[in-house]
């Protein structure tokens, strides 16, 4: 396995798949994988995996895909949170296979899907992701689409990681600011990055900046989903550099800008 960073930093989502199978080595390796996916928020996240041609499963914006994974929730707070952590776990081990992923949440159609992963009452699927091996050239859609989100850019770490309050920027020692640069590179929902970080009295503070849109009650808050990856990298970065640490949902309290909201804090120990 390379380094995390390295990891994160090659991981890009993938819409365009050279059509063969996943090796039966590979196959095992991801249903293994999937069987413990634990999360802070101990929130069981099930995965399905599903054959595209035997379901009948496409997505317009996909070409190649020979299968899917479905992560399923029971609809609960945090429960967003927690499959968003748990399914960047399995991307980043696919990644490291060498197979390609991408979080689908609404340009497929949803019934389809949520009927092949046996979606039950009281239970929610945010998003699902092809499985595959990426073709050696991108579509001119997949080119297009990435170019229009700008998905080879990220937001300053000025404008995300805060030092006491949300108007000091921090400036983070080397070790915390390798952590901090792989929550940068976390991916999200056309991009938005709406993951901001207040770091106080050694705990680190996550919130979400909302933005309009990634609200849906059937399938839950698609910027909690980016929250849960982001947290995912921070904890596997800390993790990493074998640091000891604890997660929690303690708010600090601290005045918050508009269409802000407090999700978990980790207190590195």
């Amino acid at each position: 396995m390379s380094g995390l960073m390295e990891t994160i930093k090659a991981r890009k989502s993938v819409r365009t798949f050279d059509g063969k199978p996943l090796t039966e080595e590979h196959r095992k390796d991801l249903e293994a994988y999937v069987q413990d996916l634990p999360n802070p928020f101990d929130i069981p996240v099930r995965f399905v995996f599903m054959d595209a041609a035997k379901e009948g499963l496409s997505s317009p914006v996909l070409t190649g895909e020979p299968m899917y994974l479905a992560g399923i929730v029971k609809k609960s707070p945090y429960a967003d949170v927690a499959f968003g952590y748990s399914f960047e776990k399995l991307v980043l081990h696919a990644q490291d296979l060498g197979i390609g992923t991408v979080f689908i949440g609404g340009t497929m159609k949803r019934e389809l899907f949520e009927a092949a992963a046996g979606l039950q009452e009281g239970e929610m699927m945010p998003c699902m992701s092809p499985l595959g091996y990426p073709a050696k050239k991108r579509s001119l859609k997949e080119g297009m689409m990435r170019k229009g989100i700008g998905a080879d850019s990220r937001k300053d770490a000025s404008e995300l990681f805060f030092d006491g309050d949300f108007g000091t920027p921090l400036h983070a020692s080397e070790d915390m600011a390798r952590v901090l640069e792989m929550v940068r590179w976390a991916p999200s929902a056309v991009n938005k990055q709406p993951w901001r970080i207040v770091y106080r009295d050694g705990v680190y503070h996550f919130y979400e900046k909302h933005d309009k849109g990634y609200l849906d009650e059937r399938v839950g808050d698609m910027q909690k989903v980016d929250m849960g990856i982001a947290l995912c990298h921070f904890v596997m970065g800390l993790e990493e550099q074998g640091k000891r640490f604890e997660c929690c949902v303690c708010d600090p309290g601290l005045a918050l800008p508009a269409d802000t909201e407090y999700i978990a804090s980790v207190k590195v120990l």
